[in-house]
């Protein structure tokens, strides 16, 4: 069990950051919905859709080429890799601000070019913070590391309290007349929901604070032909990553583009696109334990062979981490009435509520899969990679063009849950042939069942004790802990179908 405490040490560690910035950014879906309709919020929800993807193609796979080849020669490899990223990362971010306004124009929002410029300058600070953030990681700095990052996070939650809960109502006069015309001019009415990506960027910007030493220790450092064999096992993992930020980021991209007009009644496209892309930040729960997972198993399974990170020990560690997600899914979906009602403050989001345990479960799978993907990592067949991701992709696409104008936004949800099932069971077919690991699929799937009844039991009403009915959600998350727990004291420790 070393092996649990180790990686669950790390992953609380490092969760600690990303669960309480993440948290804190989910307030912020209160905040937004409450300064915003939905309309105004379709050009958030769009323009980080790109983003995500754009993400992508600025690090291009060299955060985890950084984790495999470190181990050799770690500052050569840092060095490298951090010149290749600031050199394209400069390149990139130049030719969006040449072209923000015709990218923008074309996307449907002329005048706004100012908002495309932040979101390029975001992009390359991420891109190249990215690989001293990988470097804290390899050598185990997770406080300086969950410092940075909760930092960065309290001045974005800061500004857009300041921006929105501030400086907008003195500008509308709901905090009266008395204040003198210069409070009033510091929010710019234009401006509107783009105060959420210049928040953003402010923040973004806070973090070489706390990497100055990681960037003085960087010295331009360039080869051809240790770039070509970095670049040579990157590349499938960048086309991996974007596809797979394409089957993230594509329900988002063609409700837009495929919702019939009127299909909601009352409610445009946008209104529609704004409330999926708020009620979807309602799965970030399940998003927060696996990027946390992700940071903690990552360097430890792609660094140096050895018995602690063996195939056994990675069947324990997704066993584990599948019945972890499964409580989490339970724990939220059956909790949604009084999570809805505190975070989503206007109404008219609550309709598109019913996606989030599908997107839940999706997203569980997803991080199965990416568990899973160790093995074309360790044996250097990152291709694997690229062709699952795609065939997901291929059936998020299908599910979306077909769907959408029949069910809507649940369309999307169901598109999603499909391919994360598709790609999971590809790579552990292809695991089971190149890395075999024995993993506990009959005894993962019986806990995925029973969350599963737990759920719809939850939906129910077919109680009518007004004291149950109110506490329903945390009884049934205690039956479902309860079953578990009796379930090891009998010895039996896995559930099997």
């Amino acid at each position: 069990m070393s092996i649990l405490k180790k990686l669950a040490g790390e992953t609380l560690s490092y969760g600690f950051s990303t669960i309480l910035g993440r948290s804190l950014n989910f307030l912020l879906v209160f905040v937004h919905t409450w300064a915003f309709l939905p309309a105004e919020l379709g050009i958030n929800v769009k323009l980080y859709g790109y983003m995500a993807i754009a993400n992508i193609l600025y690090t291009y796979g060299m955060e985890t080429a950084y984790f495999r080849f470190a181990k050799e020669a770690p500052e050569k490899y840092y060095q490298l890799i951090l010149t290749a990223i600031i050199a394209t990362s400069g390149a990139f971010t130049l030719g969006l601000f040449f072209f923000a306004e015709p990218i923008m124009q074309s996307l449907g929002y002329p005048g706004k070019g100012i908002f495309l410029n932040w979101l390029a300058l975001i992009l390359a600070i991420d891109a190249i913070t990215a690989i001293p953030f990988a470097k804290l990681r390899l050598e185990q700095k997770i406080k300086k590391f969950v410092t940075a990052k909760i930092v960065s996070i309290l001045v974005n939650v800061g500004l857009n309290l300041l921006f929105l809960l501030v400086l907008k109502p003195i500008h509308t006069g709901d905090f009266g007349q008395t204040l003198p015309s210069f409070f009033k001019e510091l929010y710019v009415p234009g401006i509107g929901a783009g105060y959420i990506f210049l928040a953003n960027l402010i923040a973004n910007a806070s973090l070489f604070y706390w990497l100055k030493d990681e960037f003085k220790a960087y010295r331009w450092r360039w080869d051809w032909a240790e770039f070509k064999g970095l670049w040579i096992y990157a590349y499938p993992i960048m086309f991996m990553s974007l596809a797979a930020m394409f089957n993230l980021m594509f329900d988002r991209l063609l409700l837009e583009e495929f919702l019939p007009t009127g299909f909601y009644p009352g409610k445009t496209s946008q209104d529609a696109l704004g409330i999926y892309g708020n009620c979807y930040k309602l799965s970030v729960f399940m998003s927060l334990a696996i990027q946390a997972f992700k940071y903690s198993a990552e360097p430890f399974f792609l660094g140096k062979k050895s018995e602690s990170n063996s195939q056994s020990n990675l069947a324990l560690v997704t066993h584990w981490f599948v019945i972890v997600c499964t409580l989490l899914w339970v724990g939220v979906s059956v909790n949604l009435f009084w999570i809805k009602t505190l975070f989503l403050r206007q109404s008219i989001y609550w309709e598109g509520i019913g996606i989030v345990p599908i997107l839940l479960l999706a997203n569980l799978f997803l991080g199965v899969y990416y568990t899973q993907s160790v093995w074309f990592k360790q044996t250097n067949k990152t291709y694997y990679g690229t062709i699952i991701t795609l065939m997901g992709l291929g059936v998020t696409l299908l599910g979306n063009i077909l769907f959408i104008p029949v069910y809507g936004y649940m369309a999307c949800a169901y598109s999603f849950l499909a391919s994360s099932i598709v790609m999971t069971v590809l790579s552990f077919i292809g695991g089971q042939k190149y890395a075999p690991a024995p993993y506990r699929w009959k005894s993962d799937l019986a806990y995925l069942v029973l969350g599963g009844f737990c759920i719809y039991a939850g939906g129910l009403d077919w109680i009518s004790v007004p004291l149950i009915t109110a506490n329903l959600g945390l009884i049934i998350v205690i039956v479902f802990i309860g079953l578990y727990e009796f379930n090891w004291r009998a010895g039996k420790p896995h559930l099997k179908l």
